[in-house]
């Protein structure tokens, strides 16, 4: 089957939307939050554990992927779902971020973009039709289109040229697609010029992608200009598709997205933080490491229900860390996590009941952003 979209509710002072969007395997609500497990695997949980906090989208990479195990050994093990024990929906990203970010191993053209591996150092050519048949051979539901992104602070003549190719690899992605069952989302670049976001927006937006993300931001250009170029780029976007803010996730960036008509994200702040010992909560970002918790007898956050909280204080998840313990990401990941998922609910709710706007100031300087 195709991807779904419904719009079930908006809010009257932003464009803030919640909805539903719908692949072969389940549906998800929007806006939403989707765990990334680069390598098949979100560091630090079960696949059962994501389930109970409420998700049911994750993301995998498909540059990792490709390079090991390799798509056609997930696909002969009977793909992606099978493969890392997970029945929801999946969102594979393309890997183009990941060979771009490898400035120095890659060589892009109009073909291809030729890297080498930052595993063994072996030739590869990633084309979006091998983007798009790795994707296919994984089995992810919602798959990406090879772009160009570039890094801020990029002068107006690569990003020009990055916009460009983006579209052109977009047509092609659109050609090689073959899985009548996938949903292939298109990528809007521009870097942080309005009038290319426009051009960019306007031709990948008359392309007829189930939906469309916005790349190329959280790439160095700071808080002020991602929001800046968010606000600007996703009412170009179609719609009544999902819309996608690639690798953007700290919670106040979340809530200003949302108003402004995004419906998905996807970052690794909430479990890398948890690796480094640091906790969202209610009161703000805590770090465990801190001399301050080593006798402190209180839960992470003292409003959270998640299993760590009802378990353990903050002086063992200190004494955990500071050992080295595998108990330690763990834990926290699974809070972090927890947290994110409750985020995402109370602002689907507060747009569904009405009262977005309130929600949105009673958020504020909550010193999670």
């Amino acid at each position: 089957m195709a991807i779904g979209f419904r719009i079930e509710a908006r809010d009257a002072g932003t464009a803030a939307r919640a909805g539903t969007v719908t692949t072969e395997n389940g549906s998800f609500p929007t806006p939403a939050f989707m765990p990334v497990g680069t390598s098949a695997a979100v560091k630090g949980v079960w696949p059962v554990q994501l389930r109970e906090m409420g998700y049911a989208c994750v993301l995998s990479n498909t540059y990792h992927l490709y390079l090991r195990p390799g798509h056609e050994r997930v696909r002969g093990l009977g793909g992606l779902h099978r493969f890392m024990g997970w029945d929801g929906s999946i969102l594979t990203d393309s890997g183009g971020f990941q060979v771009f970010s490898l400035s120095a191993l890659r060589k892009v053209t109009d073909e291809a973009v030729t890297f080498r591996s930052h595993i063994d150092g072996s030739l590869h050519a990633l084309s979006p039709e091998l983007a798009v048949s790795a994707q296919e051979a994984l089995g992810s539901d919602i798959r990406m289109v090879l772009d160009e992104c570039v890094e801020y602070p990029a002068g107006r003549r690569e990003v020009e040229e990055a916009v460009r190719r983006t579209t052109l690899w977009a047509r092609r992605s659109l050609d090689a697609g073959r899985r009548a069952e996938g949903g292939l989302f298109g990528i809007v670049q521009g870097g942080m010029f309005p009038d290319l976001r426009k051009r960019s927006a306007d031709e990948i937006g008359s392309m007829e992608f189930p939906g469309y993300a916005i790349g190329g931001v959280s790439v160095g250009e700071g808080k002020d200009l991602l929001r800046e170029t968010v606000s600007f780029t996703a009412p170009l976007l179609p719609e009544g598709k999902p819309r996608y803010l690639m690798g953007v996730g700290t919670p106040a960036d979340i809530l200003f997205a949302v108003s402004r008509g995004v419906d998905m994200f996807d970052c690794v702040l909430p479990t890398r933080n948890a690796r480094n010992g640091m906790l969202f909560t209610s009161a703000g970002p805590l770090v465990v490491k801190q001399a301050r918790f080593a006798d402190d007898p209180l839960p992470p956050d003292e409003k959270c229900e998640c299993p760590t909280c009802r378990s353990f204080s903050r002086a063992y998840l200190r004494h955990l860390y500071l050992q080295k313990e595998i108990l330690s990401p763990m834990l926290m990941t699974v809070h972090n996590l927890y947290y994110y998922a409750r985020w995402m609910e109370r602002i689907r709710q507060a747009i569904r009941v009405g009262n977005f706007g309130e929600f949105v100031k009673e958020s504020l300087g909550s010193g999670n952003d």
